[in-house]
């Protein structure tokens, strides 16, 4: 064993997760410029985490929130990203994504490797509050940038109303009053024209 072999399995990690900055996925930046990356998604996250865990339907381990929020998407360096919407690709998604994390977080040490599986499990697994509040606002993020972009995801991938409300009603597994909230938003999407509303007798 070299003098730092375990700070140089740490540098080839931290080298291999750049790859995520050119991982895009289907949320545009508000600006519509483009469309925003896994590396810009996570660090929005963990701002969620800090400012809105207040929000929470139980108090929180907000450190371990933060975490998940930075290491979910890690996986998508080999997996790629899923869109939300996406059902035919999501059926592999698990498979997919377990692979790329056995690969990924082995570059670490053996004890970091197995710190950030336990907690991407975590996250996967959504029953700790912690992991259902991280999980919550993975869906808040890209609902904001939908209806603070004219529904612009949206309309590019003909996402309707029923979509919407299936997909993100677990945010309220999370935090029962920020579902509410985005509630308002969406339904303020569809009274704007930014959301195909597919459903009868939906009070708007």
């Amino acid at each position: 064993m070299t003098e730092f072999s375990r700070l140089e399995k740490q540098i080839n990690f931290i080298l291999e997760i750049d790859k995520l900055k050119h991982i895009f996925r289907q949320t545009y930046l508000l600006d519509q410029s483009r469309r925003e990356n896994d590396a810009e998604h996570s660090w929005h996250l963990s701002i969620l985490a800090l400012f809105l865990n207040e929000h929470s339907n139980v108090p929180l381990n907000v450190s371990r929130v933060v975490e998940m929020t930075l290491i979910h998407d890690i996986v998508e360096i080999d997996a790629g990203d899923t869109f939300a919407y996406d059902l035919d690709h999501a059926q592999s998604q698990l498979e997919r994504e377990t692979k790329a994390a056995e690969r990924i977080f082995s570059i670490l040490p053996d004890d970091q490797k197995k710190s950030l599986r336990t907690i991407w499990d975590e996250f996967e697994a959504h029953q700790s509050p912690e992991s259902k509040f991280a999980r919550a606002i993975d869906r808040i993020q890209p609902l904001l940038h939908n209806c603070y972009t004219e529904g612009r995801a949206w309309k590019a991938n003909g996402v309707k109303l029923s979509q919407v409300l299936e997909r993100n009603k677990h945010i309220a597994e999370g935090s029962q009053d920020l579902w509410r909230y985005m509630k308002t938003l969406i339904y303020e999407a569809v009274a704007k024209g930014y959301l195909v509303n597919d459903l009868e007798n939906t009070r708007l």
